[in-house]
């Protein structure tokens, strides 16, 4: 995902205060309490990097929260997000930070994992960039676009093409690394050009470029998850479960504890506390309500399956995978659910009135 696919971190725009707002919509109420995760202390490895959706495992290993929900995590860090998808397919890693539409070119391509938490949507940190005389996408016909190939811009890209009625044949696309084609966009080599954040605003530095759609028109096109492998959810249930459990349990500390999360957050991204919150404001970070409903069935892009369905031609048609990936066992929703039944059923309990 260029800067989760080439990228040393994808760092969003969130103002300090604004990081309430983003993950104030995650749950409310009480953290499942400890006795609803197993005694025992399960060992996992988990990879993630440095996008706004996935730094709250920093907080939750900062805290503490693994061990309190019964899990003894070693959590590897990833400058470079591809080596974490070469480590996951390679069964170095338990759990990783991932786009869905990398999972899903794993699974294509014969790795076992499936999705255990939904983290979030890019809701503006992936953007495609013009120079100042395109103003539109139907103008873009006929010009150079450049795009890392197979990855989330590029998939970006081809929604906003489709949405004015154009496709890929209709322009100049050029597959480029993303920081180069950031880089040599600026330069003025292309005419557009679609990348993520930080990268956009290498792009922006051109003389009168600007974006001419993003993330944000698509809401739901570039999900970000945490896979597990198949077969900690066929054979250890209990451990994937408590990661769910922590997950959770971490985003109602954020939540309580904005600003000192942020820092912990913008420490692993290597930046300030203000450019990260600044960076970070474009991920809608998913409450337990929004999981629920992107594991549900549909027929838009809020729904994670039907989302996959316009996928899996993309990375066959773009040579990420020679096949489809299957949809069978690639969404693991009971996990989600279940801390969605056991955190409802203490809120109900905590309300009731005493006998």
């Amino acid at each position: 995902m260029s800067i989760r696919a080439r990228r040393i971190g994808r760092p969003h725009r969130w103002s300090a205060a604004l990081i309430l707002a983003a993950l104030g919509v995650a749950t409310t109420g009480a953290a499942a309490p400890a006795a609803d995760h197993a005694a025992n202390v399960d060992q996992v490895t988990i990879g993630y990097s440095a996008w706004p959706g996935w730094l709250p495992l920093a907080v939750a290993q900062k805290q503490g929260i693994f061990e309190k929900d019964g899990l003894d995590v070693h959590l590897k860090y990833f400058a470079d997000y591809v080596s974490s998808l070469d480590a996951m397919s390679a069964g170095k890693l338990d759990a990783n930070s991932q786009t869905l539409n990398d999972t899903m070119a794993a699974v294509a391509g014969g790795s076992e994992q499936a999705i255990i938490v939904v983290n979030d949507n890019s809701a503006g940190n992936d953007a495609i960039i013009c120079d100042e005389a395109i103003t539109s996408v139907a103008d873009m016909k006929g010009k150079t676009v450049a795009a890392e190939k197979g990855l989330v811009d590029h998939f970006l890209l081809l929604q906003g093409l489709a949405k004015a009625g154009l496709t890929q044949d209709d322009i100049d696309f050029r597959g480029v690394l993303t920081a180069d084609a950031a880089a040599s966009f600026a330069d003025g080599q292309f005419d557009c050009v679609g990348v993520p954040a930080p990268f956009t605003q290498e792009a922006l530095k051109r003389p009168g470029s600007h974006e001419i759609f993003n993330s944000r028109d698509f809401p739901g096109v570039v999900p970000d998850d945490i896979v597990a492998s198949r077969t900690m959810v066929t054979q250890e249930p209990n451990v994937a479960q408590k990661i769910v459990n922590a997950w959770y349990d971490t985003l109602d500390y954020i939540q309580a504890n904005p600003k000192k999360s942020a820092r912990i957050m913008a420490g692993v991204a290597k930046m300030s506390t203000k450019d990260y919150n600044e960076l970070a404001r474009d991920t809608k970070i998913f409450s337990i309500d929004d999981a629920l409903q992107a594991f549900q069935p549909g027929d838009t892009v809020t729904s994670l399956q039907y989302t996959a369905g316009l996928i899996n031609p993309f990375i066959v048609h773009s040579g990420l995978a020679k096949k489809a990936a299957s949809l069978d066992t690639l969404f693991a929703p009971q996990f989600t659910q279940a801390y969605a039944a056991a955190h409802r059923s203490r809120a109900t309990a905590t309300r009731a009135p005493a006998a």
